[in-house]
């Protein structure tokens, strides 16, 4: 059976974790220590009231953070009262998921992708590269069951990508390649050495996260079979 989406909100908080996260009221709070949106955006655990948000914003604000809030199809009130406070809505993004039998179905070539952690010197560049800094790579040693893949092609580092299991769903985060390694078929086999780790980890699926105005990102996920579980949104503070 398919993981449903809370599952997945699940598997996301579990394999890109934040330095910390609380509850308090309606909210789980989350301080990032400069990871990202991901691991930074408060979410709602019920329905909140005008106090309530101004109560995550002074939280928010003590921890140093721009105030951030993740919006699911769940939120629609908040959404619009975010709305009416001046939050910009930002980053959609799309959650798929996929059973692990679909991308083991081939065999990987050899020498092209390798799973390592801690992450050699020339991962570190090609994630530096697309945005992913050192407050990133904290984010990801603090998953419990993870690896990093360095994908190679024409005999050169062709990309990177992240991936963690969290009760039996491998999520894949932070796939980056390298811009003249593009449109050669790197990122369908980093993707399929994810899903064959994963599979040894005990993972019955894979999902992965993607932008989604990234129109080659969400094609190249939707060709490999994976299937739209839903999708959530951020908003930011104006200030």
């Amino acid at each position: 059976m398919s993981p449903s989406l809370p599952q997945l909100f699940e598997a996301i908080e579990g394999t890109w974790p934040p330095a910390r996260s609380w509850e308090e009221g309606p909210w789980t709070l989350r301080d990032g220590a400069g990871g990202g949106k991901r691991v930074s955006a408060a979410s709602a655990r019920a329905q909140a009231t005008d106090s309530d948000i101004t109560r995550a914003e002074d939280a928010m604000r003590m921890m140093g953070q721009r105030p951030l809030f993740m919006l699911r199809a769940q939120d629609a009130a908040l959404d619009a009262a975010l709305a009416d406070r001046g939050y910009a809505a930002i980053d959609e993004v799309v959650v798929y998921s996929a059973p692990i039998d679909l991308l083991t179905d081939v065999a990987m070539p050899r020498v092209t992708c390798f799973t390592i952690w801690e992450p050699l010197a020339i991962m570190r560049e090609i994630w530096a590269a697309g945005g992913v800094g050192p407050a990133r790579i904290a984010v990801m040693d603090r998953a419990k069951t993870r690896t990093g893949i360095l994908a190679r092609w024409n005999e050169k580092p062709g990309g990177v990508a992240f991936v963690a299991v969290h009760e039996g769903v491998a999520m894949v985060h932070a796939v980056e390649v390298l811009k003249h390694q593009r449109r050669q078929g790197v990122a369908e086999w980093i993707m399929r050495a994810a899903a064959f780790w994963a599979r040894g980890e005990g993972a019955s699926h894979i999902a992965v996260l993607c932008v989604a105005e990234n129109g080659a990102a969400n094609a190249l996920y939707r060709k490999l079979g994976f299937a739209e579980a839903g999708r959530y949104h951020y908003r930011q503070s104006p200030e």
